[in-house]
């Protein structure tokens, strides 16, 4: 079975360490927040200007003045800060960031990005992603492995606008975890009943895999 969205959050979660500031990109990513392993410290930062970023609020508790940067309302945790976005992407120009979660709709087995613009489709911005993949110290891809029509996202090469080149360093898909490597992608783990061959076929891109692969486990 493939894994749900909140599936592959709770995978990337456990990739997190104490100490570690995250950003964390839209759409998948943001549900990493409700995923923090206890008793570990991380500091989440939204690039639209916040430090000690929380898990989403319960239904009823929203504050619509607090939201991350896909306008999501969210909370704040004991000690959290606000600033402007000039001083926010100075953190992140200035490698301060230990660890970027990302969506992605290609990425290629060199650990190329797509993940901003799709041709001749409205685009609303980059936001922060452009500075986000040339600062960050480690980037891992949270996607789909396929898209609508069942065709691979992991690729040779992307045939979509790039949003940053050779800078992706794990993805969690919803059928595997695979480590991006110079010599393509390898696969680490697959998702609870999917098997090897199912994963090959689904990827475009060169997969190296070497000796048994575990299933993931929750």
């Amino acid at each position: 079975m493939a894994l749900t969205k909140e599936q592959i959050a709770q995978r990337i979660a456990r990739e997190l360490r104490d100490g570690y500031y995250v950003n964390l990109g839209i759409g998948i990513p943001t549900l990493v927040a409700n995923y923090i392993p206890q008793g570990i410290n991380v500091v989440l930062q939204s690039e639209n200007g916040l430090l000690g970023m929380g898990p989403f609020p319960f239904e009823g508790e929203e504050n619509p003045d607090l939201i991350n940067a896909g306008k999501q309302t969210i909370t704040t945790v004991p000690g959290s800060a606000f600033f402007d976005s000039a001083l926010s992407f100075g953190m992140i120009r200035a490698g301060k960031v230990d660890l970027t979660v990302l969506g992605a709709m290609e990425v290629s087995e060199e650990g190329d990005i797509a993940n901003w613009k799709i041709p001749g489709k409205m685009v609303k911005g980059m936001g922060g992603a452009m500075d986000l993949v040339a600062s960050a110290k480690n980037i891992i891809v949270a996607m789909m492995h396929t898209n609508p029509k069942g065709e691979s996202k992991l690729l040779p090469k992307c045939a979509l606008p790039l949003t940053g080149v050779k800078c992706v360093k794990k993805i969690v898909s919803d059928i595997a975890v695979l480590d991006v490597t110079p010599n393509g992608f390898k696969l680490l783990e697959r998702a609870p009943g999917v098997t090897v061959e199912e994963i090959k076929i689904k990827t475009a891109g060169k997969l190296i895999v070497e000796g048994d692969i575990p299933e993931m486990t929750f």
